[in-house]
């Protein structure tokens, strides 16, 4: 192996871990050294990679925004039937949670923090959305309320169980596989909560 190859290695695999910290295991505040350690390699590694703790944090959290404009592109993209484009940015939602449990925490926390967040969806394409819930409601498919409405409850469908997952866990006794299946059973029930038929 070249040592371009190795040093390619060794920056996937910070990159990796540091992932793996912040959104399988949600621990936000690992430290350059806890990243390091989990890795298998030298603290000083990450700083050669990514000059330093916060660049690997944003370059984690620009990879994180991407997986989230992915699964946006669902609906944007798509020319399928109004119910099935949802249903499957449901299915890609859910998938995402349960390979990256504290994805949306993390991403709502970096937020907060202050950390440039890009729109995932041009204004056009939401007036569009808007207007195919509209469609929706008009043809009895969908409860009459505001478009926004319905694209609140579905988000909260999707990002609330896995927000408080480590609370729901603990209160109900549950464990990560037990509380995976149960992400991974959501899919049609919140299609039967959002459609009416």
């Amino acid at each position: 192996m070249s040592n371009q190859a190795k040093k390619d290695q060794t920056q996937e695999l910070i990159k990796e871990t540091a992932k793996n910290l912040f959104f399988v295991k949600g621990k936000f505040d690992a430290t350059t050294q806890e990243i390091a350690d989990e890795a298998g390699v030298n603290r000083t590694l990450i700083n050669y990679y990514f000059r330093s703790r916060d660049k690997l944090i944003q370059i984690i959290f620009d990879e994180a925004q991407r997986v989230e404009q992915e699964k946006s592109k669902i609906i944007q993209n798509s020319a399928l039937p109004f119910k099935e484009k949802i249903s499957k940015f449901i299915e890609s939602s859910l998938s995402t949670s349960l390979q990256y449990p504290y994805l949306e925490t993390y991403i709502v926390s970096q937020i907060n923090k202050g950390t440039c967040h890009h729109r995932e969806i041009e204004e056009d394409i939401l007036n569009d959305m808007y207007k195919d819930i509209e469609k929706e409601m008009e043809l009895g498919n969908i409860e009459k309320m505001a478009p926004v409405q319905f694209i609140l409850n579905m988000v909260s469908l999707l990002v609330f169980p896995s927000a408080v997952r480590p609370l729901f866990m603990e209160n109900l006794l549950i464990n990560d596989e037990e509380y995976d299946k149960i992400i991974s059973e959501r899919r049609e029930i919140i299609i039967n909560m959002l459609f009416k038929n």
